[in-house]
C-alpha cells in the first residue's frame, strides 16, 4: 500500500475513541490513479473558474440590458455567485462527513443547475442576482466535497502537491473560458452562457460518480448532532494552523475577486481593449498556470508555509513597482502591457498560496476534514468576496487603487504568516 493512504479503518476508530483530535481517516480499498484523480479534482475545481470567468465577456451585455443607469453593478453578478458560495460552504463539508462525499456533491450539483436554469430566465437585475447567489451554493458542493477528497486520500506536503498540480488544471479554464463565453455571446446572447455551464457541470460529475470510489466509507462517517458540530467546530477554529490560513486566504481573495471584478473595466474603458479582452484574459490565466505545478515540485524540498510567505511579499513588492509604473504617466497604450505583466503575477499568486494554505490548514484536521473545508472555505470566501467587492467599487478609471489594495493586503498577510506554525514533513 502506498505510504501515502490513511491507516486502517479499525485503528482510526479505536484512535478516535481514545483522542478526538486524532488525524487517521479511513482510507477506501481502492481509488484513481494519481493523474487521473488531479484532473478529475481539477475539473471540479473549475466549476467555480467557469462560473466566474465565461460571464466576464457577458457584464457589459447584462449591465445594458438589466441596469443601464449604473454599469458598475453588473459586477454583483460575480460577487453574488462568491457569496453564495461562500454560504453554500457552512453546510457542504459537514452533509459529506455524515452523507458521504459523492452524494453531496450530486445534491448541491442539483442545486447549481437549478440557479443556472433561473439565471437564464431571468428579466431584473435582482432575479439574476439571487439566481446566481443559488447557483454559488450549489457550486459549494464541487468546491468543499473535493478538498475533502484530497484529504481523505493524501495529507502533508504530498496532499499540497496534488493541489497544485490539480490547481493548474483549474487555472487552465479560466483560459477558455473568457474566449467560450465571447463565443456563446455571439452566437447566441450571454444567457446561453448559462446553459454551457449546466453542460459542463453535468459531465464533470458524471465523470466522478462513474470512476471515483467513494473516499469515506459509512463506518467513518460523523453522523448530523449538533452538539458534535458545536464541538468540532470549537475544534476546527481553535486550531492555529486553520486560524491563520483563513485569515491568509481572506486576504488573497480579496486581491483576487477585486482584480476580476475590475479587469473586465480596465481592459475595456481604461485601456479600450474591449475587442480583444478574452485573448488578453487567457493569455494572463496561461501565463500564470506554471506557478501551481512548479510549487508542486518545491513544495516538497522547501515546505508550504516558506512558499506562502515568500509569494505574498514578492507580490507586495510587484504591486509597489506597478504603483511607480503608474506614476511615470506612460501612454495608454504601453501602459497596458505593465497592467496586463501585473495582473499575470496576481494570478500566479494564487498558484503559490491557495492549495499550500489549504493543506497546511487541514493537515491536523483529517478526522474532521469535511467540517473544516467547510468553514474555511466559508470564511474566506465570504470575507474575500466582500473585500473583493469594495476594492472592485474603488474602479477610478485606473488600476490604481487596485495595485495599492494588492499590495496592502498581501503586505499584511506575509506578516501574519511570519508567525504561522511549522507544518509537519
Amino acid at each position: 500500500m502506498d505510504r501515502h493512504h490513511r491507516r486502517p479503518e479499525r485503528t482510526a476508530r479505536q484512535s478516535a475513541g481514545s483522542n478526538p483530535r486524532v488525524t487517521d481517516t479511513p482510507a477506501p480499498t481502492a481509488r484513481l490513479s494519481q493523474v487521473e484523480f488531479i484532473a478529475l479534482i481539477g475539473v471540479l475545481f473549475a466549476t467555480i473558474a467557469m462560473s466566474i470567468d465565461a460571464m466576464l465577456p457577458a457584464l457589459p451585455d447584462i449591465a445594458a440590458e438589466l441596469t443601464p443607469d449604473n454599469l458598475t453593478l453588473a459586477q454583483l453578478v460575480l460577487t453574488s455567485f462568491v457569496l453564495g458560495m461562500g454560504a453554500g460552504t457552512l453546510i457542504t463539508g459537514p452533509l459529506s462527513d455524515a452523507f458521504g462525499r459523492k452524494p453531496v456533491i450530486v445534491v448541491f450539483s442539483a442545486l447549481y443547475i437549478i440557479g443556472a436554469g433561473l439565471a437564464w430566465a431571468a428579466q431584473s437585475m435582482e432575479v439574476l442576482i439571487a439566481a446566481r447567489v443559488l447557483q454559488g451554493i450549489g457550486a459549494a458542493g464541487p468546491r468543499v466535497v473535493a478538498m475533502a477528497l484530497v484529504r481523505d486520500l493524501y495529507s502533508g506536503r504530498e496532499m499540497a502537491k496534488i493541489m497544485s498540480f490539480a490547481m493548474l488544471v483549474f487555472t487552465l479554464f479560466p483560459a477558455v473560458a473568457p474566449l467560450l463565453g465571447a463565443g456563446i455571446i455571439a452566437l447566441f446572447d450571454w444567457r446561453a452562457i448559462f446553459l454551457a455551464l449546466v453542460l459542463f457541470i453535468i459531465v464533470s460529475v458524471t465523470w466522478l460518480s462513474v470512476r471515483q470510489p467513494e473516499t469515506l466509507p459509512p463506518p467513518a462517517r460523523r453522523p448530523l448532532n449538533a452538539r458534535q458540530l458545536w464541538q468540532s467546530t470549537r475544534e476546527v477554529m481553535s486550531n492555529t494552523q486553520m486560524q491563520f490560513s483563513i485569515g491568509v486566504q481572506t486576504l488573497i481573495y480579496g486581491m483576487l475577486f477585486g482584480s476580476l471584478s475590475s479587469i473586465q473595466q480596465i481592459f475595456d474603458l481604461t485601456y479600450d481593449k474591449a475587442a480583444i479582452f478574452p485573448v488578453l484574459f487567457g493569455c494572463i490565466a496561461v501565463l500564470s498556470a506554471p506557478a501551481a505545478p512548479l510549487n508542486g515540485r518545491l513544495v516538497v524540498q522547501l515546505g508550504m508555509r516558506p512558499l506562502v510567505r515568500r509569494a505574498l511579499f514578492m507580490q507586495t513588492g510587484l504591486a509597489g513597482v506597478f504603483i511607480v509604473i503608474l506614476g511615470l504617466g506612460f501612454a495608454p497604450t504601453t501602459e497596458v502591457w505593465f497592467y496586463f505583466a501585473w495582473s499575470v503575477t496576481v494570478f500566479a499568486t494564487m498558484g503559490f498560496t491557495i492549495g499550500n494554505l489549504n493543506a497546511l490548514a487541514l493537515e491536523p484536521l483529517g478526522h474532521v476534514a469535511g467540517l473544516a473545508a467547510s468553514l474555511m472555505g466559508a470564511l474566506s470566501t465570504i470575507g474575500g468576496a466582500l473585500l473583493g467587492a469594495l476594492v472592485g467599487q474603488l474602479y477610478n478609471g485606473t488600476p490604481l487603487p487596485l495595485a495599492l489594495a494588492a499590495g496592502i493586503l498581501c503586505a499584511i498577510g506575509g506578516a501574519v504568516m511570519l508567525r504561522m506554525p511549522r507544518e509537519k514533513v
